[in-house]
């Protein structure tokens, strides 16, 4: 049998102890790596169409310099979003969900949740 030197006994004591630090870190890198930008833009969505897993959050942003909204009929409905306003939705259930913006309609999106 082998005895293990008091180096190596504290490295393993504080690699234990760093672990669920570790772990912790790797779960809210993931948690965000599941959201997802969509910017307004030229009276457009870009990208205006996505596909995503259930619980990604996305976020619209305004970069145009009029206001603009975000609509999905019996879903969601953002406020009008000036220059640089953002508005986020998490998708809980898988479907496709078609949208636009209610001030121009011409502009649509799409995203399909599974």
């Amino acid at each position: 049998m082998t005895s293990i030197n008091r180096r190596d006994f504290g490295i393993a004591v504080v690699a234990t102890l760093l672990l669920p630090v570790s772990a912790a870190r790797a779960e809210d890198t993931a948690a965000r790596a599941g959201d997802v930008a969509v910017h307004i833009d030229n009276f457009s969505f870009d990208p205006a169409q996505l596909n995503v897993k259930v619980g990604t959050t996305v976020t619209w942003t305004n970069r145009d310099d009029i206001p603009h909204t975000v609509v999905c009929p019996a879903k969601f409905r953002s406020k009008a979003m000036d220059t640089d306003g953002s508005f986020s939705f998490t998708f809980t259930e898988a479907g496709e969900y078609k949208y636009f913006c209610s001030l121009h309609p011409h502009m649509t999106g799409s995203i399909k949740v599974g």
